[in-house]
Parts: structure tokens; sequence; C-alpha cells
């Protein structure tokens, strides 16, 4: 949005000078004589209309910025364990994630935790009209992608690899590889939302968009 709106300045009439001989108005009749004047009430007020319209801005509430923040937790407490390989190797990735230990306890504490928590963001939230297209968006964005990471799970469960030397050492990589990516979906739709922005994940945005439509 520009800053400043530059006015244009209308020059005065000119003035004519008094040589009736050189002024092809003056030998016509009275009634036909033109006179010009530079409409400047027409385009200041044209100037401040165009300035209303430009400044106009209405902020994300902030309750709406809390609701699409808190959403993008539930696939971050479900992701987490893809991230056990690191941790194990790398102790220090795991201290950030220290804080939120409570939260994940009394998460995992209540039974089928993920799925009443699922559909109550799904019912409660995705499919309210009375909440926002933002709050829905964001809220089914970590939906999707919550879904996603059940995925490699239910592979895993079915082809059953086994515990070899480079099967584990694949899934070790997979398995590290998706919790870097969870990981940063969360802190990306975190942010943008606590900004009011709207973020749009890769691989979930465009499935999120067409559930809404």
């Amino acid at each position: 949005m520009p800053s400043s709106i530059s006015l244009l300045r209308l020059s005065p009439p000119l003035h004519h000078h008094h040589h009736h001989h050189h002024n092809p108005a003056a030998l016509l009749p009275h009634p036909l004589r033109l006179t010009f004047s530079p409409p400047l009430q027409k385009t200041k007020t044209n100037t401040k209309s165009t300035t209303a319209t430009t400044c106009s801005y209405t902020p994300t509430p902030a309750v709406d910025r809390l609701i699409s923040a808190a959403s993008y937790f539930l696939p971050l407490f479900n992701g987490l364990h893809y991230g056990r390989f690191l941790f194990t190797k790398y102790p220090i990735v795991a201290l950030p994630f220290e804080p939120l230990i409570p939260l994940l306890s009394l998460y995992h504490s209540v039974p089928y935790a993920s799925f009443i928590t699922f559909f109550g963001f799904y019912l409660g939230i995705v499919k309210n009209p009375n909440l926002s297209r933002y709050v829905r968006f964001n809220a089914l964005q970590a939906l999707v992608l919550d879904v996603l990471l059940v995925v490699p799970v239910l592979l895993q469960k079915i082809i059953s690899p086994g515990r070899s030397g480079i099967v584990m050492k694949l899934t070790g990589w997979a398995h590290s590889g998706l919790f870097v990516f969870v990981v940063g979906c969360f802190l990306y739709g975190l942010v943008s939302s606590v900004l009011g922005k709207t973020p749009y994940l890769p691989l979930v945005a465009e499935a999120a968009g067409r559930q809404l439509e």
C-alpha cells in the first residue's frame, strides 16, 4: 500500500491579452462564448474516495489466530514419535520439546485421544459455518497433515520389513525426514497463524482448499 498519494495540481486558466482582433472567441455572439474552468472539486472528491478505499484493512481477529495456531499442535503431537531415531542419536534435538512433555502425557493418557481430537476439530471447527474460512482452512490443513502421518505406520505394519541392519537404517532415515517435515509444517503454521497470515503447507494446502470449496 503506498504510504502517500500524490495530488495533481491543476494550473490556473490562462489569461488572454485584451487584443480583441487576436481573440476569435470575441467575434462570436455573447451566448456562444466558451468558458473553461478546471474541475477542482471533482478531483478532490475522487482523491478522497481513492484514499479511503486504498487504506481499508481488516486484521485477523485474535480468536481466529489462537484457534488456528492451536490446530497445528495435533499433527505435532501425533508425529513426534517419528523423531525417536534422531532423539537417540542426537539427544540435544529433544531439548526444545521437553516443555511439551506434560501436555503429551495428558494427551496420551486419555483413551482414543487422537480420534476424539480429530473428530472434535473436524465437526467443531471445519464444519462449523459460524467460524471464518481462515480458521476452518487452518484446522483442515492440520487434520489433513495428521491423516498423512498415519500412512507410514500402516505401511510399516502391512509390509513388516523386519529389523535387519539396512532395513532399520532406511526406516530411521525415512522417519527422521518425516519428523523434520512435520516440525517444519508446525512452525510454519504456528508463526503464520499468530501473525494473522494464511500458511500453505506443501502436499496439504491444495487438498484442504478443495474440501472447503
